[in-house]
Formats: structure tokens, sequence, C-alpha cells
């Protein structure tokens, strides 16, 4: 758990530094850190903020399906501009979400994609107006 608290608070940390912090070798921690990122329990990656490269619209889309909500979740993680997609127990089958350049787009994306999609009952948009909390560091 300490390699992946000191990971959180900077994924670009060497990994001597980390080894120092903790008492290990710098070689168990990078073995440490191949084994997590092979069996998926890490990624390191670089978190933007879309607002800052030119996205002007965020939005959580709620997907009722008929059916298998499997099948339409996986076809929503095929879009490109849709960035985070999971399956739910609740008043929604899938919750997508979706960074783009605007408005228009955000239409685009739910009437001519999302919608056309077989197997989407109803959706239920959120548009982002203001984001109060963005944090991705080693918090529970």
């Amino acid at each position: 758990m300490a390699i992946i608290q000191g990971l959180q608070r900077d994924g670009s940390r060497p990994y001597a530094d980390i080894a120092k912090e903790i008492g290990l070798e710098e070689g168990a921690v990078r073995k440490r850190v191949r084994d997590l990122m092979e069996h998926e329990v890490v990624q390191i990656v670089a978190v933007t903020d879309p607002l800052q490269l030119g996205f002007r619209q965020r939005a959580m889309v709620g997907i009722r399906t008929d059916g298998n909500p499997t099948t339409v979740a996986r076809a929503l993680s095929q879009f490109r501009d849709i960035c985070y997609v999971v399956t739910t127990a609740g008043s929604a089958d899938v919750l997508a979400e979706i960074v783009c350049g605007g408005d228009s787009e955000l239409l685009d994306i739910l009437t001519e994609r999302i919608r056309a999609l077989g197997g989407v009952r109803s959706v239920e948009m959120f548009v982002y107006l203001k984001q109060n909390k963005r944090r991705y560091q080693g918090e529970r």
C-alpha cells in the first residue's frame, strides 16, 4: 500500500525515492510496481483538465436499456468522446461521461449516436455546470 500511496502523490517519482521513503530496495519497488500494473491494480496516467484542452462541455448520461446493459456499455466504450462507462444498479443501467467541444456536439452525440444504439430505452443527461472537486491523490 505504501508504494501505491507514493505513486498517488506523484506518479513520476523515481522508484529510488519511493524505495528510500518506505525502506525497500529500488529493484523491489520496480518489480512490485510492474506486478501491480500487469495485474491491473494500478495505472500510471496523466490526468488532464478537459477545459484547459479546449473541451467546453461535459455531461453524465444515465441510460436505461432493454435487455443486457453490457451490450450498450461495450458500444459506448468505443466512442472517443466518452471517457467513463459503468454498469449500475438503480434508476440507470449504464452511466457514461461525455467530454466534447460544445453544446451542438453534445446534442449530436446524444441524438445521433447514443439514442441510435440498439438496446437504449431512455436517456437522462446531467450537464456539468461547475466542477466542485477533482482529486485523484490517495484519498479514500
